[in-house]
């Protein structure tokens, strides 16, 4: 099963595809990050996102695709273009393949490290040697995805077992 993990932003959203084999295992596909520039208005970036999104569902046909939930620790305003963004991004995933998973940040990083208060390097680390990859993915938004990704292709298989959708 091929899952498509989104960190959500509106300069950058990072992007993680891994493939979940029959055995439990995953495996790295492809990562990255859609860029738009700063100086674009806020309609021109979100409909760059919406075309990055629509390439990489075509690209890799994704089975599923799990979305990192927004997290705001002090200041809010900032959070409402990013919360633009994350729109956009659920709106074209919901309609490309109605199998969309949220996840907060801090189930992410219960579900990869056991610890739900692991920190940026902690979960880079993880996502490197549970994806066997050489380095550690960069830019940091690339590994946050994967590590979306990740988590879902863990946490997934748990609904099967009890029978959870």
């Amino acid at each position: 099963m091929i899952i498509l993990g989104l960190d959500p932003g509106l300069a950058t959203v990072g992007y993680g595809v891994v493939e979940k084999e029959k055995n439990d295992n995953t495996r790295a596909v492809d990562f990255g990050v859609i860029l738009t520039p700063k100086d674009e208005s806020l309609p021109v970036r979100l409909a760059m996102i919406e075309e990055g999104i629509n390439n990489l569902l075509n690209k890799f046909k994704p089975e599923e695709i799990a979305v990192e939930e927004l997290f705001f620790s002090k200041n809010i305003t900032t959070g409402i273009p990013v919360a633009h963004a994350r729109g956009v991004m659920l709106l074209t995933c919901i309609k490309y393949c109605g199998r969309l998973y949220e996840y907060t940040p801090n189930q992410i990083k219960q579900s990869l490290t056991g610890y739900g208060k692991a920190d940026k390097i902690q979960m880079q680390h993880v996502v490197t040697s549970l994806l066997h990859l050489s380095k550690i993915p960069r830019p940091d938004d690339a590994a946050d995805a994967l590590a979306v990704a990740l988590c879902h292709a863990h946490t997934s298989r748990f609904g099967k077992l009890f029978g959870i959708r």
